[in-house]
């Protein structure tokens, strides 16, 4: 399902970015007489960057699509209340010894943290009276039930982020790309005719930049979330591991009794 969305986002996001270069971009008005040869104002220019641009566009559209879906997706992450107050109750709750009420607010809470709490409460609930087991083994299920749980949460909260690194570092190679194809029309405009090599020379360059313009602008907007989200995540990643901590102490305190 991951991949699918992945692909329909990408697939989406190149049909909208050949849209805008060939129909916005490409509109006769925006050329002297309709003369794809002399564009008359910026939209014309950056349309002269050729079907560079197109893919400079797909880039910057899942820059932003896929900074809107990490977006939501760690908000959702963190579940419906403030997952800090949420960790201080859920503690007091279990200080308390009254797992029942932990539960519920595990499930009133939802989201990743609620998710890896909730699953050692109820190993946790499943193993302390089992004769079966020793204080260190009971220890030891809820730390592996936490594991398990940690396992399918974390890339969850990762997930997509190398698909905005990705797109940082090839926005920014086309970008390069383009302004090279561009500096090379340019100089090769103005070797073979030097009468016209004004027009030319000033359609090159202004491929070339706007080639680099838009490369650059996708390649900050993905480095700018890419960094931004990481920190998230560790930041995420950190307040869990702080809150699992805490409740295996209350729990180890709790079987030696």
């Amino acid at each position: 399902m991951k991949n699918l969305f992945n692909i329909i986002l990408i697939i989406s996001a190149t049909a909208v970015a050949f849209l805008v270069f060939y129909f916005i971009l490409g509109n006769p008005d925006n050329f002297v007489n309709g003369d794809f040869h002399e564009p008359k104002n910026a939209l014309g220019y950056i349309y002269t960057g050729g079907p560079l641009v197109a893919l400079l566009i797909t880039f910057i559209i899942l820059a932003i699509a896929y900074t809107i879906e990490r977006f939501l997706s760690i908000n959702k992450a963190k579940g419906k209340g403030n997952p800090e107050k949420f960790i201080k109750e859920l503690i007091d709750l279990l200080a308390e010894g009254d797992l029942d009420k932990a539960l519920a607010l595990c499930d009133q809470q939802r989201g990743s943290i609620a998710n890896v709490m909730r699953a050692a409460i109820v190993r946790f609930k499943e193993v302390e009276g089992d004769p079966q087991l020793n204080d260190a083994q009971k220890i030891g299920e809820v730390q592996r039930s936490i594991d398990e749980s940690m396992n399918l949460e974390t890339p969850l909260l990762e997930k997509n982020l190398p698909i905005l690194s990705t797109v940082a570092s090839i926005s920014t190679m086309v970008g390069l790309l383009g302004t090279t194809v561009g500096m090379i029309r340019a100089f090769q405009a103005l070797a073979a005719d030097a009468a016209a090599a004004a027009t030319q020379l000033a359609i090159g360059i202004s491929e070339a930049l706007y080639n680099t313009a838009g490369g650059l602008i996708g390649a900050v907007i993905a480095i700018v979330a890419y960094n931004f989200f990481t920190t998230k995540v560790d930041q995420f990643i950190y307040m869990m591991d702080e809150a699992i901590l805490s409740v295996v102490q209350i729990f180890t305190v709790r079987v030696k009794k």
